[in-house]
């Protein structure tokens, strides 16, 4: 299992605890945790509606794909730690990170 924290778009925190062995997708987790996240796409990094941003924990996570960049890129406002949750696969490299939304309702 892998501990990382979630801030919603009201700054409240919460701790979440996800498998690492099921090759889920932040996304999946958020989802599956209730959170607003769109994902209208489905997880095909084509719609950015699962646009979070990694307060800690960025440097473990890697670089962003070029697809994933594009994306991002056309948003309103993307930070240079903005990434897709549904490029972000669970595993040790979110062991402590912290996640805050970003969304449609930035």
């Amino acid at each position: 299992m892998v501990n990382f924290t979630v801030e919603d778009h009201d700054g409240n925190r919460q701790e979440i605890e996800a498998p690492d062995d099921m090759g889920f997708s932040l996304m999946e987790i958020l989802k599956a945790s209730e959170y607003p996240v769109l994902a209208t796409c489905g997880g095909m990094a084509l719609c950015a509606t699962c646009h979070v941003e990694v307060l800690e924990g960025k440097d473990e996570l890697g670089e962003a794909t070029d697809m994933e960049l594009d994306q991002l890129e056309n948003l309103p406002e993307y930070y240079p730690t903005s990434r897709l949750a549904c490029q972000i696969r669970i595993g040790d490299i979110l062991e402590g990170s912290v996640i805050k939304l970003r969304g449609e309702d930035q």
